[in-house]
Protein backbone atom coordinates (compact mmCIF):
# COMPACT_ATOMS: atom_id res chain seq x y z
CA UNK A 1 0.00 0.00 0.00
CA UNK A 2 2.88 2.39 0.73
CA UNK A 3 4.25 2.15 -2.81
CA UNK A 4 0.80 2.32 -4.35
CA UNK A 5 -0.15 5.52 -2.59
CA UNK A 6 3.22 7.20 -2.83
CA UNK A 7 2.91 7.37 -6.58
CA UNK A 8 -0.79 8.08 -6.65
CA UNK A 9 -0.35 10.86 -9.17
CA UNK A 10 0.19 8.31 -11.90
CA UNK A 11 -2.64 6.00 -10.92
CA UNK A 12 -5.09 8.13 -12.88
CA UNK A 13 -3.59 6.75 -16.05
CA UNK A 14 -3.56 3.10 -14.99
CA UNK A 15 -7.32 2.92 -15.31
CA UNK A 16 -7.00 3.33 -19.07
CA UNK A 17 -7.77 0.27 -21.15
CA UNK A 18 -4.63 -1.82 -20.76
CA UNK A 19 -5.17 -3.48 -24.14
CA UNK A 20 -4.87 -0.15 -25.95
CA UNK A 21 -1.52 1.19 -27.11
CA UNK A 22 -1.87 4.21 -24.83
CA UNK A 23 -2.73 1.96 -21.89
CA UNK A 24 0.28 -0.29 -22.48
CA UNK A 25 2.64 2.69 -22.70
CA UNK A 26 1.08 4.26 -19.59
CA UNK A 27 1.61 1.03 -17.70
CA UNK A 28 5.27 1.00 -18.70
CA UNK A 29 5.60 4.58 -17.49
CA UNK A 30 4.14 3.55 -14.13
CA UNK A 31 6.83 0.90 -13.74
CA UNK A 32 9.54 3.39 -14.69
CA UNK A 33 8.32 5.81 -12.03
CA UNK A 34 8.36 3.02 -9.44
CA UNK A 35 12.05 2.59 -10.25
CA UNK A 36 12.74 6.34 -10.03
CA UNK A 37 13.34 6.65 -13.78
CA UNK A 38 11.47 9.88 -14.38
CA UNK A 39 12.94 10.82 -17.77
CA UNK A 40 12.14 7.40 -19.18
CA UNK A 41 8.63 7.52 -17.72
CA UNK A 42 7.95 10.92 -19.20
CA UNK A 43 9.13 9.77 -22.62
CA UNK A 44 6.77 6.82 -22.38
CA UNK A 45 3.92 9.13 -21.43
CA UNK A 46 4.63 11.39 -24.40
CA UNK A 47 4.23 8.34 -26.61
CA UNK A 48 1.09 7.36 -24.70
CA UNK A 49 -0.34 10.82 -25.32
CA UNK A 50 0.21 10.50 -29.06
CA UNK A 51 -1.35 7.03 -28.97
CA UNK A 52 -4.42 8.30 -27.08
CA UNK A 53 -4.91 11.00 -29.71
CA UNK A 54 -4.56 8.43 -32.47
CA UNK A 55 -7.22 6.41 -30.66
CA UNK A 56 -9.37 9.59 -30.42
CA UNK A 57 -9.97 8.72 -26.77
CA UNK A 58 -10.33 11.97 -24.82
CA UNK A 59 -10.63 10.21 -21.46
CA UNK A 60 -7.35 8.34 -21.96
CA UNK A 61 -5.78 11.56 -23.19
CA UNK A 62 -6.87 13.31 -20.02
CA UNK A 63 -5.45 10.57 -17.83
CA UNK A 64 -2.11 10.69 -19.60
CA UNK A 65 -1.96 14.49 -19.44
CA UNK A 66 -2.60 14.37 -15.69
CA UNK A 67 0.14 11.77 -15.27
CA UNK A 68 2.52 13.99 -17.24
CA UNK A 69 1.51 16.99 -15.15
CA UNK A 70 2.19 15.04 -11.96
CA UNK A 71 5.72 14.24 -13.11
CA UNK A 72 6.29 17.90 -13.99
CA UNK A 73 4.96 18.92 -10.58
CA UNK A 74 7.20 16.40 -8.84
CA UNK A 75 10.18 17.61 -10.86
CA UNK A 76 9.36 21.24 -9.92
CA UNK A 77 8.68 22.24 -13.52
CA UNK A 78 5.54 23.93 -12.30
CA UNK A 79 4.61 26.21 -15.20
CA UNK A 80 4.83 23.25 -17.58
CA UNK A 81 2.67 21.20 -15.21
CA UNK A 82 0.10 23.98 -15.22
CA UNK A 83 0.05 24.08 -19.02
CA UNK A 84 -0.55 20.31 -19.19
CA UNK A 85 -3.43 20.46 -16.72
CA UNK A 86 -5.00 23.30 -18.70
CA UNK A 87 -5.26 21.06 -21.79
CA UNK A 88 -7.37 18.43 -19.99
CA UNK A 89 -11.07 18.57 -20.88
CA UNK A 90 -12.98 18.24 -17.57
CA UNK A 91 -16.30 17.52 -19.29
CA UNK A 92 -15.10 14.15 -20.65
CA UNK A 93 -13.64 12.81 -17.40
CA UNK A 94 -15.13 10.00 -15.36
CA UNK A 95 -15.56 10.38 -11.59
CA UNK A 96 -12.14 8.99 -10.66
CA UNK A 97 -10.24 10.98 -13.27
CA UNK A 98 -12.17 14.12 -12.33
CA UNK A 99 -11.05 13.64 -8.73
CA UNK A 100 -7.48 13.23 -9.94
CA UNK A 101 -7.89 16.38 -12.04
CA UNK A 102 -8.75 18.40 -8.93
CA UNK A 103 -6.03 16.64 -6.93
CA UNK A 104 -3.46 17.56 -9.59
CA UNK A 105 -4.49 21.23 -9.35
CA UNK A 106 -4.26 21.12 -5.55
CA UNK A 107 -0.86 19.41 -5.73
CA UNK A 108 0.37 22.15 -8.06
CA UNK A 109 -0.90 24.85 -5.69
CA UNK A 110 0.89 23.12 -2.81
CA UNK A 111 4.12 22.87 -4.81
CA UNK A 112 3.89 26.61 -5.40
CA UNK A 113 3.12 27.10 -1.69
CA UNK A 114 -0.18 28.68 -2.68
CA UNK A 115 -1.93 26.80 0.09
CA UNK A 116 -4.95 29.09 0.25
CA UNK A 117 -5.64 28.39 -3.43
CA UNK A 118 -5.38 24.67 -2.80
CA UNK A 119 -7.76 24.91 0.14
CA UNK A 120 -10.31 26.74 -2.03
CA UNK A 121 -10.15 23.96 -4.62
CA UNK A 122 -10.70 21.36 -1.91
CA UNK A 123 -13.67 23.27 -0.51
CA UNK A 124 -15.28 23.42 -3.95
CA UNK A 125 -14.92 19.68 -4.57
CA UNK A 126 -18.00 17.48 -4.15
CA UNK A 127 -17.24 15.04 -1.29
CA UNK A 128 -19.98 12.65 -2.45
CA UNK A 129 -18.30 12.32 -5.85
CA UNK A 130 -14.87 11.81 -4.25
CA UNK A 131 -16.28 9.00 -2.07
CA UNK A 132 -17.41 7.14 -5.20
CA UNK A 133 -13.80 6.68 -6.36
CA UNK A 134 -11.32 4.03 -5.24
CA UNK A 135 -9.48 4.07 -1.91
CA UNK A 136 -6.16 5.17 -3.36
CA UNK A 137 -7.71 8.15 -5.13
CA UNK A 138 -9.63 9.21 -2.02
CA UNK A 139 -6.54 8.95 0.18
CA UNK A 140 -4.41 10.92 -2.27
CA UNK A 141 -7.02 13.61 -2.75
CA UNK A 142 -7.44 14.21 0.97
CA UNK A 143 -3.69 14.09 1.56
CA UNK A 144 -3.18 17.02 -0.79
CA UNK A 145 -6.12 18.83 0.80
CA UNK A 146 -4.74 18.21 4.28
CA UNK A 147 -1.47 19.87 3.24
CA UNK A 148 -3.32 22.81 1.71
CA UNK A 149 -5.44 23.30 4.81
CA UNK A 150 -2.41 23.12 7.09
CA UNK A 151 -0.51 25.64 4.97
CA UNK A 152 -3.55 27.94 4.93
CA UNK A 153 -3.78 27.68 8.74
CA UNK A 154 -7.06 25.75 8.68
CA UNK A 155 -5.93 23.26 11.30
CA UNK A 156 -9.32 21.66 11.98
CA UNK A 157 -9.90 21.05 8.27
CA UNK A 158 -6.40 19.60 7.95
CA UNK A 159 -7.09 17.10 10.72
CA UNK A 160 -10.42 16.11 9.19
CA UNK A 161 -8.73 15.53 5.84
CA UNK A 162 -6.01 13.50 7.57
CA UNK A 163 -8.71 11.30 9.11
CA UNK A 164 -9.94 10.52 5.60
CA UNK A 165 -6.41 9.58 4.58
CA UNK A 166 -6.27 7.22 7.55
CA UNK A 167 -9.59 5.63 6.64
CA UNK A 168 -8.47 4.85 3.10
CA UNK A 169 -4.84 3.91 3.73
CA UNK A 170 -2.89 2.23 6.50
CA UNK A 171 -2.18 4.48 9.48
CA UNK A 172 1.00 2.45 9.92
CA UNK A 173 2.13 3.17 6.37
CA UNK A 174 4.57 5.70 5.00
CA UNK A 175 1.98 7.65 3.02
CA UNK A 176 -0.05 8.45 6.12
CA UNK A 177 3.09 9.31 8.11
CA UNK A 178 4.31 11.59 5.33
CA UNK A 179 0.99 13.43 5.19
CA UNK A 180 0.88 13.83 8.96
CA UNK A 181 4.50 15.03 8.91
CA UNK A 182 3.76 17.70 6.32
CA UNK A 183 0.83 18.95 8.42
CA UNK A 184 2.95 19.10 11.58
CA UNK A 185 5.76 20.80 9.66
CA UNK A 186 3.52 23.48 8.15
CA UNK A 187 1.93 24.12 11.52
CA UNK A 188 5.35 24.59 13.16
CA UNK A 189 5.32 21.44 15.28
CA UNK A 190 8.92 20.63 14.41
CA UNK A 191 9.61 17.85 16.89
CA UNK A 192 6.49 15.94 15.89
CA UNK A 193 7.21 16.55 12.22
CA UNK A 194 10.72 15.13 12.57
CA UNK A 195 9.44 11.95 14.25
CA UNK A 196 6.82 11.44 11.55
CA UNK A 197 9.26 12.16 8.74
CA UNK A 198 11.61 9.53 10.15
CA UNK A 199 8.80 6.96 10.17
CA UNK A 200 7.87 7.84 6.60
CA UNK A 201 11.52 7.70 5.55
CA UNK A 202 11.96 4.21 6.98
CA UNK A 203 8.81 2.99 5.24
CA UNK A 204 9.86 4.63 1.99
CA UNK A 205 13.30 3.01 2.04
CA UNK A 206 11.75 -0.38 2.82
CA UNK A 207 9.32 0.11 -0.08
CA UNK A 208 12.11 1.28 -2.41
CA UNK A 209 10.46 4.59 -3.29
CA UNK A 210 13.47 6.84 -4.02
CA UNK A 211 11.50 9.97 -4.85
CA UNK A 212 9.63 9.97 -1.55
CA UNK A 213 12.77 9.14 0.42
CA UNK A 214 14.69 12.03 -1.11
CA UNK A 215 11.80 14.43 -0.61
CA UNK A 216 11.68 13.50 3.06
CA UNK A 217 15.42 14.14 3.39
CA UNK A 218 14.86 17.62 1.97
CA UNK A 219 12.04 18.48 4.38
CA UNK A 220 13.96 17.10 7.37
CA UNK A 221 16.93 19.30 6.46
CA UNK A 222 14.73 22.40 6.77
CA UNK A 223 13.40 21.70 10.25
CA UNK A 224 14.59 24.13 12.89
CA UNK A 225 15.19 21.22 15.27
CA UNK A 226 17.66 19.54 12.88
CA UNK A 227 21.30 20.16 13.89
CA UNK A 228 23.30 22.06 11.29
CA UNK A 229 25.75 19.23 10.53
CA UNK A 230 22.92 16.75 10.12
CA UNK A 231 20.99 19.19 7.91
CA UNK A 232 23.99 19.55 5.61
CA UNK A 233 24.31 15.78 5.34
CA UNK A 234 20.60 15.42 4.57
CA UNK A 235 20.86 18.04 1.84
CA UNK A 236 23.85 16.29 0.28
CA UNK A 237 22.09 12.92 0.26
CA UNK A 238 18.98 14.58 -1.17
CA UNK A 239 20.99 16.39 -3.85
CA UNK A 240 22.81 13.26 -4.96
CA UNK A 241 19.69 11.11 -5.03
CA UNK A 242 17.66 13.52 -7.13
CA UNK A 243 20.60 14.06 -9.47
CA UNK A 244 20.79 10.30 -10.06
CA UNK A 245 17.03 10.24 -10.70
CA UNK A 246 17.47 12.85 -13.41
CA UNK A 247 15.62 15.60 -11.53
CA UNK A 248 17.93 18.65 -11.69
CA UNK A 249 15.44 21.15 -10.21
CA UNK A 250 14.98 19.00 -7.13
CA UNK A 251 18.71 18.44 -6.84
CA UNK A 252 19.36 22.18 -7.09
CA UNK A 253 16.77 22.88 -4.40
CA UNK A 254 18.48 20.45 -2.06
CA UNK A 255 21.80 22.19 -2.61
CA UNK A 256 20.47 25.63 -1.69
Amino acid sequence: MVRKLAIIGLLCMSAAASASESGVLAGRAQRSINAGKFAKAYNQLERALLASRKEADLLSEGRVLLAMAQIRTQSLDLDFADSLISVVRPEVLDITTAANFTRAKVALANARENYADGAKLCNKADPDSIKKTDKATIASFYAECAISYAGARHSDDAQEALKMVGKKSSKKGGFYAMTAARIADLEGRNGEADSLYRIAEEKSIDGNIPYMTSTILYYRSLLKTTPKDEAEDLKLRCKNAFELMGLPNNSKRCAE
